[in-house]
């Protein structure tokens, strides 16, 4: 499984890629300041309205595989523009929402249509980039996603308290509408005819069963979770500590946002840019450390002075700086321990990310909300849980064996 290099043109295909890369995850963080908004709105509960972003993450993962699957016989082009379709319908009717269970329902399918723009931007740069050079390329597309967790909060923070939360859902329909735009008429077809897949069940399932069997692949895979986990788990429990523990605005909290979100950009873009300067295991192990602290900031934060926004602020941005170099560096691992079937391969590792995700946004719904230190113990078991995993991944050795 070697891989070989492309031979597909790759000018200005990434450009175009960290366009679409975000809109996977715009709909999931441009609303999270609306969500105590949307409780009174729609006569709704905390646990209830998180549960809105439980839904997406499902539908994600549910449809990661089978887009993979259908994008590697059919070509990548389509798929995404199918995709990008459905993100438009739903993020409409998302806006004219009137009850929770409907709200729930669209916001599934939107997560079906939203995953195409995750599993195959990494698709499509792997079809034109290998090796360190995928890395840091994924790294860039790690970094345009995590525009998403940097600018979508703040400007959905100003929506909410000027206009409305449906306004947000609005714009999440606009910008797909712009970014299909220009996929229909600039992105060519970078799956070349020779290593497109036919849709077989039994031959689907050879190469699933390989992959899994892959014990590198499948550490790389729990590690990304993890981390995933660790980021989206702020989102959701960020704006009802803030908010309501510490009095802040949405627009106020969008503003926090903004700040811990540029922290995890940092990371993204130091990922990219070390990736072919140092080796997997410096690279993974650094941004370990970097994690760890954050969540020691959280608890002792939280034993010594109690709810403080400069203290939880310090421990998120810190976890999230470390999450943003852990996540495109697994993924761009992962993937390029393979050289075909890479729709297929990158769906397999989104959806094992996302299942993990759906399960954390699950028990964050449940977490208390009165301290950090719930989500600085959580952050310290994830970290324990990476650690190990990385110590045992990213040796040169073992990564070269599992690439054989």
């Amino acid at each position: 499984m070697t891989a070989s290099t492309p031979a597909v043109p790759s000018r200005g295909i990434v450009a175009i890629l960290l366009m679409v890369v975000p809109l996977s995850q715009i709909p999931l963080d441009i609303y999270t300041p609306a969500l105590p908004d949307m409780v009174i709105d729609l006569d709704s509960s905390n646990a209830m309205m998180q549960n809105t972003v439980t839904a997406y993450m499902l539908g994600m993962s549910l449809a990661l595989i089978p887009v993979g699957i259908i994008a590697d016989a059919v070509g990548r082009k389509k798929v995404l523009l199918t995709c990008l379709a459905i993100v438009i319908v739903t993020s409409l009717g998302c806006a004219v929402a009137g009850s929770v269970p409907v709200l729930l329902g669209l916001r599934f399918l939107q997560g079906i249509g939203a995953c195409a723009c995750m599993v195959l931007s990494y698709a499509i740069a792997a079809d034109c980039f290998r090796g360190s050079r995928l890395t840091s390329i994924s790294g860039l597309l790690g970094a345009a996603w995590g525009l998403a967790p940097v600018l979508a909060p703040a400007l959905g923070g100003v929506l909410v308290q000027y206009m409305s939360w449906r306004a947000i859902f609005a714009l999440i329909a606009a910008l797909a509408l712009v970014v299909g735009l220009v996929v229909a008429v600039a992105l060519p077809e970078t799956l070349v005819a020779e290593n497109r897949a036919r849709i077989d069940v039994a031959a689907t399932g050879t190469v699933l069963a390989g992959a899994l069997r892959n014990r590198v692949f499948v550490s790389l895979i729990l590690v990304f979770g993890l981390m995933a986990a660790a980021q989206l788990v702020f989102g959701v429990i960020g704006p009802f500590l803030y908010q309501e523990q510490l009095d802040f605005s949405p627009a106020a909290y969008g503003l926090v946002a903004l700040i811990v979100g540029g922290a995890n950009l940092i990371g993204e873009l130091a990922c990219s840019a070390l990736a072919a300067r140092t080796t997997p295991r410096q690279l993974a192990i650094g941004a370990w450390v970097v994690f760890v602290a954050g969540a020691l900031v959280l608890l002792v934060s939280a034993a010594t002075i109690g709810p403080s926004a400069w203290a939880i602020t310090l421990g998120a941005c810190l976890a999230l700086a470390g999450c943003g170099v852990l996540c495109p560096q697994m993924y761009g691992l992962g993937l390029g321990l393979f050289s075909r079937n890479l729709g297929l391969i990158g769906g397999v590792i989104s959806a094992g990310c996302y299942l993990i995700v759906s399960v954390a946004m699950a028990g964050a719904g449940i977490l208390p909300e009165n301290s950090q230190a719930p989500l600085g113990w959580l952050y310290l078991g994830i970290g324990l849980g990476a650690g190990v995993l990385l110590m045992w991944t990213t040796s040169a050795r073992r990564l070269a064996a599992a690439a054989a």
